[in-house]
């Protein structure tokens, strides 16, 4: 029997392949609000005043392929409604294109996408005790945002956008997939998350603590959708962060005892979900005294 995995779990870094370096640093610093930690060799990591948070890799003539597997969106978390404020006043003030917005009930929520169409959400959470109806199950939708109720959050300040707050973390990750049931096989019954809540037959949302979703995963990219080629933008891996060495070795093993192959990598061991995927299992760094 598949143990759950511990509550303290999150997702941490996140590693995309790029056209344009320069480009998407440009991108990532100037509108989305991160700063370079590292740049070498083709290759940089961002954050936003603590951990690493987002790692770019260039690839040069990387281009887009729909109807793959790969990322949807991965979900930039700002520690207060405030935050998300300065986040929309800046987007709309450099008048960068967006995806649309919404409210989640749980969550309010802006979408964009970076230069080479890696879709972001830039996301707040409401607290916990409203996340619920009265028998206990998630409340979430789709519904609009107001924008002007947001902004109005910024009536009393007027210091000037100065990036991403250093709180803000990656709150979870959405994945196209190529079937749902498969997903949540492995998601749930293997890595040890639980389900949360189905969207209809085409999307299924999985976390760890009871937090609304850490994973998210679709098929709008088409039931059986192959992988994307090797020069492809878009996701090369993410990261779950476990709280100590023994939880990571418990779900390794709970991965190999399914079948799954680890690689062992210095910064943790990584595996591949059944849509191909790439998942960096490793150790919160925070947690570790």
């Amino acid at each position: 029997m598949t143990n759950t995995i511990h509550p303290n779990t999150r997702i941490g870094q996140v590693s995309l392949t790029v056209g344009d370096l320069k480009r998407s640093l440009d991108f990532y610093q100037s509108v989305l609000g991160l700063s370079i930690h590292h740049r070498e060799n083709g290759r940089a990591s961002l954050g936003a005043g603590g951990p690493d948070l987002l790692e770019l890799l260039e690839q040069p003539g990387a281009r887009q392929v729909p109807g793959r597997t790969g990322l949807y969106h991965f979900a930039v978390l700002v520690p207060s409604r405030t935050q998300l404020a300065f986040s929309l006043k800046h987007i709309l003030e450099t008048q960068t294109p967006v995806q649309g917005f919404a409210d989640h009930l749980v969550s309010e929520a802006i979408y964009l996408p970076d230069p080479d169409g890696n879709g972001i959400e830039i996301y707040r959470d409401r607290p916990r005790d409203r996340w619920r109806q009265e028998d206990g199950r998630l409340r979430m939708a789709t519904d609009p945002l107001d924008l002007d109720d947001l902004l109005a959050e910024l009536d009393e300040f007027d210091e000037p956008w100065s990036g991403l707050h250093p709180k803000t973390v990656i709150g979870h990750i959405h994945l196209h997939v190529r079937d749902i049931p498969e997903a949540e096989s492995f998601y749930r019954d293997v890595l040890g998350f639980d389900l949360m809540l189905r969207y209809g037959p085409s999307a299924a949302f999985l976390s760890a603590g009871g937090y609304h979703h850490h994973l998210g995963v679709n098929t709008w990219a088409g039931v059986g959708a192959p992988p994307p080629p090797q020069d492809a933008v878009g996701l090369r891996w993410y990261e779950i962060r476990l709280p100590t060495q023994a939880e990571l070795d418990g779900v390794a093993n709970q991965a190999r005892q399914a079948g799954y192959s680890l690689e062992e990598r210095e910064e943790g061991l990584f595996l591949r979900d059944p849509s191909g995927n790439g998942v960096l299992l490793g150790v919160d760094a925070s947690e570790v005294v």
